[in-house]
């Protein structure tokens, strides 16, 4: 959330807010400017939603979805300069910041280098031990969260592709994302029930998860928030941060 950068407007945040118990704020480097940042805290603080820092890399123009190889310290760095900024900004409006969820190639690319992974939970490590780390179940940076005794929060994606390893489909390829909301609530429903979700090739694929990711820039997002809201209270789960 907060990924609107001046006078380009993404996704529907305010009206989203209602429905979720936790938001990924953008830190700057792939959308969202200091005064959407503000908002958006102010508007997640409103609604008791827990704020977690989205930091990326330094990519407005691909939104932060085209892989960049860099240094370990030149990631640190620029880890540093994002989550603390939101932790200030969230700490100076009475709030306090929760978790860390890398976005889009970074999240994707860390889930696969220990180097990138290092990165991020050492950063976390000296920013506050207290932070959780939101990140992709059975990865490498989960393995590099334990090690460092961070918590590992692990997701699901409502409205992404797996593949049969548990990876994340391209977005480059053929069916990655997903707009069908019926198809999306059936989807996480049968995961919160029985722990599998269907991969892009129709294979069962079991996910031991804790929380439930929304793109909240996807053309459906509200529609996929209010109805897995709705489905998941319906059938009697109670939605809180993890």
């Amino acid at each position: 959330m907060g990924e609107s950068f001046w006078t380009k407007k993404i996704g529907q945040d305010t009206e989203i807010m209602p429905y979720i118990s936790s938001a990924n704020i953008a830190c700057g480097f792939h959308g969202g400017d200091p005064i959407t940042i503000s908002k958006t805290i102010s508007n997640a603080l409103k609604y008791n939603v827990s704020i977690g820092a989205h930091p990326s890399f330094w990519d407005l123009d691909g939104f932060g979805r085209e892989e960049i190889n860099m240094s370990k310290n030149d990631l640190k760095d620029i880890l540093f300069y994002q989550i603390s900024a939101v932790k200030g900004m969230v700490e100076a409006q009475g709030g306090k910041l929760n978790h860390v969820k890398p976005h889009g190639a970074l999240y994707n690319m860390a889930a696969k280098s220990e180097e990138y992974s290092e990165a991020i939970v050492e950063v976390i490590s000296q920013i506050d031990t207290g932070l959780k780390l939101f990140g992709l179940p059975n990865s490498i940076t989960v393995k590099k969260a334990n090690e460092s005794k961070i918590s590992f929060i692990a997701e699901a994606f409502s409205d992404r592709s797996y593949n049969d390893d548990g990876t994340l489909v391209s977005r480059k390829q053929s069916g990655a994302t997903l707009e069908d909301v019926d198809l999306i609530v059936n989807r996480i429903s049968r995961l919160v029930d029985t722990g599998l979700i269907q991969t892009i090739n129709n294979e069962d694929l079991a996910l031991d998860i804790s929380t439930v990711c929304i793109h909240g820039d996807g053309p459906q997002a509200l529609n996929i928030a209010k109805s897995i809201h709705k489905r998941l209270i319906g059938e009697g789960i109670e939605i809180k941060a993890p």
